[in-house]
């Protein structure tokens, strides 16, 4: 069975940086989108950042441009999500999300498009 964990969440004080970590394992084929979603309580699930694993290419939420980054290691199965300058509204549960292919290549930060989560893991930044 497929199976995404994620690790790296944690506390950190405002300003502070951490580096989530996703690994997959299980499957036959290759994932071509990997991305972060995050969620707090009474909220939807909002895509933060995806990376097209075949081409490279990144994409980011307004919300987190310019502060946090996006990477994967394919030879390792991995996707990294390296999170600076972080703020109180970071603070929420973070999943990873994969999938072979998506319905908004886009702009692949849709939740629809992706049928395999992570059980996620929590992210707290406090002032």
């Amino acid at each position: 069975a497929v199976e995404l964990v994620e690790s790296g969440g944690g506390s950190v004080q405002v300003g502070g940086s951490l580096r989530l970590s996703c690994a997959a394992s299980g499957y036959s084929y290759k994932f071509n989108y990997m991305a972060w979603f995050r969620q707090v309580p009474g909220k939807g699930r909002e895509g933060i950042a995806a990376i097209d694993s075949h081409g490279g290419e990144t994409y980011y939420a307004e919300s987190v441009k310019g502060r946090f980054t996006i990477s994967q290691d394919n030879a390792e199965n991995t996707v990294y999500l390296q999170m600076d300058n972080l703020s109180p509204d970071d603070t929420a549960m973070y999943y990873c999300a994969a999938d072979r292919w998506v319905r908004t290549p886009s702009i692949p930060l849709y939740e629809y498009d992706y049928n395999f989560w992570g059980q996620g893991t929590q992210v707290t930044v406090s002032s």
